[in-house]
């Protein structure tokens, strides 16, 4: 990569700390460049993963406040969700490349209706808390562990938009704030990405040199998603991630 391309990774790294501490479809902008500099699909995916752990730590560090009490539930749910993230994982280095190719435009258009529809959904989960008409065991029950384990599956295959996934299973099954709710989004997914790069490290074949780019960028944005990610136009930011989605999209069917 020039040193132009270069600087282009570390600014999507920003971005993407930024909008998976915020929302979780932050790989929808650093995976993209990656493939636009001409790293493989898989290769671009794995070191995307890796590189934006380093970014999820930050974000859990910039919700801790709103963690404050919650371990029983991080600890049933972050069960359900490294489970899923070794699946995930394993399933992307078992499977083949052509496999990834034919299966990850059709899971980023997934990831972009659910990043679109997420007002809508918002808006339900809020008006079900308010009629009383979801009432659920404490921690979910074990519907909601079975949901969270199939979304780690897929964080740790792909995981665009784990974070919208997320969100909207605490919404309707957890009766809490909604950023404390956010504050666990952000382990469960650290937990899924962390375990997949785990992985990846040992087995797969990996650019370190993108690694490192989005990894400082993933830190830096990490921090300013928790401190200033409530003031950004969610309209604009959703925008953004659907005209890059996009672009991967024809990227990957074209190549």
């Amino acid at each position: 990569m020039t040193w132009l391309e270069q600087l282009a990774v570390f600014g999507a790294g920003i971005a993407a700390g930024g909008i998976n501490t915020i929302v979780g479809s932050g790989t929808l902008i650093t995976f993209p460049v990656l493939l636009a500099f001409g790293l493989p699909p898989v290769t671009a995916n794995v070191s995307n993963t890796i590189g934006l752990v380093p970014g999820s730590l930050s974000g859990v560090h910039g919700y801790r406040r709103e963690l404050a009490g919650q371990r029983e539930r991080l600890l049933r749910f972050g069960t359900a969700s490294l489970l899923g993230g070794i699946t995930g994982a394993v399933l992307l280095l078992t499977l083949p490349a052509t496999a990834f190719k034919a299966i990850v435009p059709v899971l980023i258009v997934a990831a972009l209706v659910l990043v679109v529809v997420q007002p809508k959904l918002s808006r339900w989960v809020k008006q079900r808390r308010e009629n009383g008409d979801s009432p659920a065991p404490k921690h979910g029950g074990p519907i909601l562990f079975v949901a969270i384990f199939a979304t780690g599956v897929y964080g740790g295959y792909f995981g665009a938009a784990q974070g919208v996934l997320l969100m909207g299973l605490l919404g309707v099954f957890v009766h809490d704030d909604m950023q404390r709710l956010n504050g666990i989004k952000n382990v469960l997914a650290t937990i899924v990405n962390g375990v997949a790069a785990a992985i990846f490290i040992v087995i797969a074949d990996v650019d370190w040199r993108a690694v490192l780019l989005i990894a400082l960028g993933s830190i830096i944005g990490g921090q300013l998603g928790a401190k200033m990610g409530r003031r950004m136009p969610p309209t604009a930011l959703r925008a953004v991630i659907v005209v890059v989605g996009l672009i991967a999209v024809v990227r990957l069917v074209m190549s």
